[in-house]
């Protein structure tokens, strides 16, 4: 391992979070990330954050979402759930969707009249129409 590899891996210890999570086992989850120093004591220094998951059935299968909330609070953060997961699963449709465009465009298509040279072609010319 390279020493850039190894930084790349050190544990940073002036961000770290400890995580609580919470669910009601129907709509999803809600991880609560409290700030804390290197010993492991509460830092009110930094915000506490509130990150939403949940899975969305598509016809291609379950779609994870994870999404921040809003709020200082848990019940706050709960408040915002639904509208966060109805975000974040939109802005994930159209990651999806951009994707398929740009997976469309990159198809290769020999020639610009759709024929393919085939060497050697023998009585039809060398060209495939299609």
């Amino acid at each position: 391992m390279s020493d850039n590899e190894r930084d790349t891996l050190r544990f940073d210890t002036d961000d770290l979070y400890r995580i609580d999570t919470f669910t009601d086992q129907r709509s999803g989850s809600i991880r609560r990330m409290t700030p804390v120093d290197a010993d492991g004591n509460d830092d009110p220094s930094r915000p506490v954050r509130y990150i939403g998951e949940a899975s969305a059935m598509t016809p291609a299968g379950t779609i994870p979402l994870s999404f921040e909330l809003e709020g200082d609070s848990l019940a706050r953060a709960a408040e915002g759930f639904a509208d966060g997961a109805q975000q974040a699963f939109q802005e994930t449709l159209e990651e999806l969707k951009r994707m398929q465009r740009e997976q469309q465009q990159s198809i290769m298509v020999p020639g610009q009249d759709g024929r393919i040279d085939v060497p050697g072609g023998g009585m039809g010319g060398g060209k495939i129409q299609f």
